[in-house]
Order: structure tokens, then C-alpha cells, then sequence
């Protein structure tokens, strides 16, 4: 205790944050006997529910970059940095009315576990090359993406224990392998409805507590003046249109992020998309406006603060307006934000080399438990290779997590398009379409262009270009494509029709 004391750490605050660590380890004990089969341990055996579906997606979404990441961009850059959360509010309500129905009819119909399976399948590839390509960018970009998380709590644990922050990415790594290798997808989603409710609640609270002890709006206008509150371009201000559309077009990156696009894949029924959807907006905007609300907040009381801290104001608030018990909880927050994205990276991305490199390359015939207990080696592998570039970051949380999202966006996000709204659309235009997207993005940042314009757009932009080249020259001429599609599609419409019904039975009675 006096140890504790010596170092500015409550033992309240301990305490309450171990607790909340050991609760989530806990949970994936349970769920342990709820993965007995790939398909459980991959997707939940698609029976997944609509609060547990909604939460998880938004939780593995948004991560530490949503409670450490952005206040601190905005805090530094202004109000301009804003249009990235206006632009994830837009991409997330479109990734769930356009795509979230058909990928989840469609991966069903075409018995795929993974985005790499359904690339496959639904495109027919008979080389394996959709597969193999998609699988190599997925273990990329999430090991990058990973890496941001372990960075993100090696900098909670580091301001908050004042440990050495590689010991801390190590306690951060650790936690988060325990549950995953114990629970598989079940675990994953049981703790991020709680971290997602965890996260809901202090994101609102932390700024509310804020603005109170300071005085009211006008401390904060003051503050927030000097660094620009301009949202548009105008006179003084530094904001230009060609920055905000690099800012706004985070959105297009959600069609292409497979974390994401596997809670669509793992959900019950179709039927449950429109009440899930409701429930992940009202999250998703609450929890941006709460993330804005932190960085302007937080500028009143630290005005000075160097450049290389700003990603802490969150911790730093916690810390000034709370008491030790709460103050853990609410930076078990941070916490839950930042597993509750590395989870699901994991998962994803050792489900991509079960399912599409294991089982298709080195052994055919693996039996049930042999698959599971390969795929929890992967979930180990990772999180080492995760933890060791994390160990000496050279960047942000906010600029990791923006490379990482805007590669997975170029790659996949018009293929995911294409793929469940193009009939026409051949393997060969995908795989161009995705090599393309990919190429294009990296060239854009290594090159240093980046600083004009997000990378994710002319990626994005090239791999549809691509895909619409070739399948002008390469027609489609498989029949069965246009016929799974259209079955696809005839399938949503007895759903839709269904639910329909059912709603006026509910709205008679």
C-alpha cells in the first residue's frame, strides 16, 4: 500500500481495475465450453443476439483510438479533426442498412466462416488466389492494428501505475490472450457487450463531471478557441475542404473491416438487423459526441500540455475528478476499449489462417478439436508478434489505427460491395480490385501524399476503377453465380416480408 501511495496510485483505483481484468478472464472460462466446434469458436454458431451483436461490432470498432486516440487529435488539432467521427457516424449506419443484410444471408448460403472463405466462395475462384491474397492482408493489417491497442494500454498502464511501459504492453498482451484462447468468439462477445456498456457510460459521464467542475461552456469556448472551433473553412481559420473530405472519409473504410463485418456474419437472424442497428446508432453516436465532448473539455485544464500527452486527457480527467473506486472503473474503460478491438483482431485474423491456410494447405482432414486448438495457437502467435511491435511504437494511437483502418478499406471495402450487389462481377476483377486497392494505398503513404489527402480514398477509388476494367473485358460466364445471387437476394425478400407480417400481427394485437 505504501508503495502504491509512493508512486501517486490509489489503491482504490488498483483494485477496482484488477477486478474488472479478472471478470473478463472469468468470462472466457465460461465460454470455454461453448466452443467446442470451429464454427462455435469462429462465429458463435451464428445464434448470436441483437444487444450482443451491436455492442460487440461498436466496441471492437471504436477501441482505445475512441477514448485515447481522437480526444487526443482533436485536443491538438481542433475542431476540424471532428469530421472523422462525423464521417464514422455515416459509415457505421451505412455498413448496417446496405451490407450487414446480404453478407449475412450470403455467408450462410456459401458456408463461410471468414471474408476470405466468402471471397472464395461466392466468387468461385478456382486458383485459391482470393483466398491466400486476402488472407495475407488481413494478417497484416490487423497485426498492425493489434499493435495499436497494445500501445494504447501500454500508455494507460504507464500513466496510470507509472510502470514501465513494455512491462505494461506485456500485462495488456497477457489479459487479452487469456480470455480469447479460453472463450473464442462467444468470449469475445459477452466482454464487449459489458466493455461496450463500460465504455457508453464513461464516455458520457467523464465530460459531464468535466464541464461542471470547470464552470460551464464558456472556460471550454475560451480553450477551445485557440486551437479552432471552426467546423467549415473561413476566415483565420487553418481548415481546408480538401481536409475535411480526408477527414470525413473514415467512413468508408467500415465495408471493408473484417471484425466488423463478422458480427454481421454471426448474427441470429436478419430479421433482428433492424433493432440492432438501432441500438449500435444510438451507441455509436453518443460515443463519438462523447468523445469530441472529452477534447474540449479537457483543454480548459490543461492548456500547456505537451504534444506527445495529449492521448492521455482522458486519463488525466479521470484522475482529477474522481475518486480512487470510480476513477478504476472508468479507467477499466480504456481498458475495455482497447481489448474489445484486440479481441476481435485476434480472432479474425487467426480465423483467416485456421480456416483459409490450415485447413486448406496443410491438413484437409483435421478433426473439430485439432481445428480449434490450431486456431488458439494462431490467437498465441499473434499477440507475440502484436506485443513486440508495440513494444517500440513510433507513432500515435490515432495515426496506427488510421493506417491499419484505411488498409483493410482499400483492399476490401468496394470487393465486400461488389460482391453482394454485382452479379456480373468475376474473381479475376475482384482479386485486380483488391490488389489494386491495396497497392495504391500503400504507394499513397509511403510516398508522403498522405499529408493532403487519407489514403483510404484513392485506394478505395482505384480498387472499384479496377474491378469495373476488368469485368468489362472478362465477362462473367457462370451461370450458378447469377443463380446464388439471385437466390441470395429472394431469400432477404421472404425476410423482409416476414418481418413485415409480423409487425402488423404485433401492432393488431
Amino acid at each position: 500500500m505504501e508503495y502504491l501511495k509512493s508512486i501517486g496510485v490509489e489503491p482504490g483505483t488498483l483494485f477496482a481495475f484488477i477486478g474488472y481484468l479478472i471478470v473478463m478472464v472469468v468470462i472466457g472460462a465460461l465460454c470455454c465450453k461453448k466452443s467446442g466446434t470451429l464454427d462455435d469458436y469462429l462465429l458463435g454458431g451464428r445464434g448470436v443476439g441483437s444487444w450482443v451483436t451491436a455492442l460487440s461490432a461498436q466496441a471492437s470498432d471504436m477501441s482505445g483510438w475512441l477514448l485515447m486516440g481522437l480526444p487526443g487529435a482533436i485536443f491538438m488539432g481542433g475542431m476540424g479533426e471532428a469530421w472523422v467521427a462525423i464521417g464514422l457516424a455515416l459509415g457505421t449506419l451505412l455498413n448496417w442498412l446496405l451490407v450487414a443484410p446480404r453478407l449475412r444471408v450470403y455467408t450462410a448460403k456459401t458456408d463461410s466462416l471468414t471474408l476470405s472463405t466468402f471471397f472464395a466462395e461466392r466468387f468461385r475462384d478456382p486458383t485459391g488466389m482470393l483466398r491466400v491474397i486476402s488472407s495475407l492482408i488481413i494478417l497484416l493489417f490487423f497485426t498492425i492494428y493489434a499493435a495499436s491497442g497494445m500501445v494504447a494500454a501500454g500508455k494507460l498502464f504507464n500513466s496510470m501505475l507509472k510502470i514501465d511501459y513494455q512491462l505494461a504492453v506485456i500485462i495488456g498482451a497477457v489479459v487479452v490472450l487469456l480470455y480469447t484462447l479460453l472463450g473464442g468468439y462467444l468470449a469475445v462477445c459477452w466482454t464487449d457487450l459489458i466493455q461496450g456498456t463500460l465504455m457508453f457510460i464513461a464516455i458520457i459521464a467523464v465530460p459531464l463531471v468535466a464541464l461542471h467542475a470547470g464552470g460551464g461552456i464558456d472556460p471550454v469556448i475560451r480553450a477551445a478557441s485557440a486551437k479552432g472551433l471552426q467546423l467549415f473553412p473561413g476566415e483565420g481559420s487553418s481548415l481546408t475542404w480538401l481536409g475535411i473530405v480526408s477527414c470525413a472519409v473514415w467512413g468508408l473504410g467500415y465495408f471493408g473491416q473484417p471484425h466488423i463485418l463478422s458480427r454481421f456474419m454471426s448474427i441470429k437472424s436478419v430479421s433482428l438487423l433492424p433493432k440492432t442497428t438501432t441500438i449500435a446508432m444510438t451507441w455509436v453516436i453518443i460515443s463519438l459526441f462523447g468523445a469530441c465532448a472529452v477534447a474540449f473539455t479537457a483543454m480548459p485544464f490543461f492548456p500547456g500540455l505537451p504534444k506527445e500527452e495529449a492521448e492521455t486527457v482522458f486519463i488525466k480527467l479521470i484522475g482529477l475528478f474522481f475518486n480512487p473506486w470510480i476513477g478504476g472503473i472508468m479507467l477499466a474503460a480504456i481498458m475495455a476499449a482497447i481489448m474489445s478491438t484486440i479481441d476481435s483482431q485476434l480472432l479474425v485474423t487467426t480465423s483467416a489462417l485456421t480456416e483459409d491456410f490450415y485447413l486448406r494447405v496443410v491438413r484437409r482432414n483435421a478433426s473439430i478439436r485439432e481445428s480449434v486448438w490450431v486456431s488458439r495457437g494462431f490467437v498465441l502467435v499473434i499477440t507475440i508478434v502484436a506485443a513486440v511491435v508495440a513494444l517500440f511504437p513510433n507513432d500515435t494511437i490515432f495515426n496506427i489505427v488510421k493506417f491499419a483502418w484505411g488498409g483493410f478499406g482499400a483492399a476490401f471495402g468496394p470487393v465486400v460491395l461488389m460482391a453482394i450487389y454485382s452479379k456480373n462481377t468475376t474473381w479475376k476483377a475482384a482479386l485486380a480490385g483488391m490488389l489494386t486497392g491495396t497497392i495504391v494505398m500503400l504507394l499513397w503513404y509511403f510516398l508522403g501524399w498522405n499529408a493532403y489527402m487519407y489514403e483510404i480514398l484513392p485506394g478505395f477509388v482505384a480498387n472499384f476503377i479496377a474491378i469495373f476494367i476488368v469485368n468489362a473485358v472478362c465477362k462473367q460466364t457462370d451461370c450458378e453465380i447469377a443463380a446464388d445471387f439471385d437466390r441470395m437476394k429472394d431469400e432477404l425478400k421472404k425476410t423482409a416480408d416476414s418481418t413485415a407480417s409480423e409487425t402488423v400481427e404485433e401492432t393488431v394485437k
